[in-house]
């Protein structure tokens, strides 16, 4: 077959190209659910996304095809952030060319960050392929959390791309409605063309399991952070919270995992021992599904501590859904989207104000039956509304608004 034959794909349109930056796609909790549902609905599906070390690159797992390019440069800094998005952009646009040979596509699915993917998609489109924009963040939003309002030229740079982004896409798949109304205004498409997908917990991937037994012998209360260790995460807000908790308010009945890792993993471990920490925290890094169940399972508080900013407020966690599928309440700054996401399930702080959140987690710790009322709660509205099974419906639907169809 010749080159424009491939470009210009076949009749079945139900191969799927997706493209990742942002995480590996095996520790990815969006991306790896939405490309398993695909496959089981028919569709044929490759994504090229960074690997780790010593992973291969390429690998079929769970009927998805993945190619891997490796990191080779982490961001520091504004410029950091162009060279670490610049380098996967032609990676990435290297392996599709090998993937449209090997295998063909007839759709590019990109997901953001960065918004930077819609140039390859464009270069497609023009030999007929379809073009998806997932955007999981506000880029702009993101940056701006970041770097604290510094750089308002690349600010406004981000805010174009992800306009192209959105204009260009035959369809655009966002994770709440604050995203699609952000969507609407910023970027004036309208709303028939954006599909609201959550981020839902997997079922088979969260559920109680037998308590860890070194957290059980501490006979403290455990409290639990899950996610990125980014410099906007927050987590410098948990340990000042908790500091306040243990030196402020004389509260030693309590201990703290954060698992995860992130940029600002390295400085927040330091702050903690600045804070005199160290007997009430533990910074696991990332571990193994099985052992992170096995410590959710144990907690007895989830904590959030995003800061109130313009991207927080607009995006939805998935950490919240985590804590709430497992039956654990909740502590959080009080944010637009949390509240949509855990209403009941979770005790809101004034937001970016440490001593009301170590408030709001002695509320908690003196009071079990508030905090099985409220996992209940939020078990309950994962089980019903958020769990992933309930988001597939709606990602089939945005693939056939566009004409793909699964093989029969």
């Amino acid at each position: 077959m010749t080159v424009e034959g491939i470009l210009m794909g076949n009749q079945v349109c139900n191969r799927v190209l997706m493209l990742l930056e942002n995480a590996p796609y095996l520790l990815d909790s969006r991306v790896r659910p939405e490309a398993t549902a695909l496959v089981a609905a028919g569709y044929q599906v490759a994504v090229i996304s960074p690997g780790l070390i010593n992973q291969p690159l390429h690998e079929l797992v769970e009927g998805v095809h993945l190619y891997r390019y490796p990191v080779v440069f982490m961001a520091g800094g504004a410029v950091g952030y162009f060279f670490e998005y610049g380098y996967a952009l032609a990676a990435t646009f290297v392996l599709s060319w090998y993937v449209l040979m090997r295998r063909g596509f007839d759709v590019i699915h990109a997901h953001n960050p960065p918004d930077l993917f819609v140039l390859i998609a464009a270069f497609y489109k023009l030999f007929g392929k379809r073009f998806i924009f997932d955007q999981h963040d506000l880029a702009p939003e993101m940056f701006e959390a970041l770097f604290k309002g510094k750089h308002a030229r690349i600010h406004q740079l981000l805010v174009w791309f992800e306009r192209l982004s959105c204009r260009l896409a035959d369809r655009v798949i966002v994770t709440n409605q604050s995203y699609q109304r952000m969507d609407m205004r910023r970027s004036g498409i309208p709303q028939e063309r954006i599909t609201i997908v959550r981020n839902g917990p997997r079922p088979n991937r969260l559920r109680l399991v037998e308590p860890d037994p070194e957290l059980v012998r501490k006979g403290k209360t455990i409290l639990i952070y899950i996610g990125v260790m980014g410099h906007h995460d927050g987590i410098d807000y948990l340990l000042r919270a908790l500091h306040h908790l243990a030196y402020s308010l004389k509260r030693h009945d309590f201990y703290c995992v954060l698992i995860g890792q992130g940029a600002a993993w390295s400085s927040l471990k330091k702050l903690a021992s600045e804070l005199c920490l160290d007997e009430y925290v533990r910074f696991t890094g990332w571990i193994p599904d099985d052992e992170l169940v096995r410590i959710l399972s144990t907690a007895d508080i989830g904590v959030d501590p995003d800061p109130a900013t313009p991207f927080t407020d607009m995006s939805t966690m998935t950490k919240m859904m985590e804590y709430m599928a497992l039956g654990k309440p909740i502590v959080a700054f009080d944010l637009t989207e949390h509240r949509f996401t855990a209403e009941s399930a979770a005790e809101y702080a004034r937001p970016n104000d440490v001593c009301d959140f170590a408030q709001k987690i002695v509320l908690l710790m003196d009071d079990p039956q508030r905090r099985q009322t409220m996992g209940e709660f939020g078990r309950r509205r994962v089980e019903m509304e958020l769990a992933w099974p309930h988001q597939v419906k709606h990602l089939l639907c945005a693939y056939e608004a566009v004409g793909l169809r699964a093989a029969q």
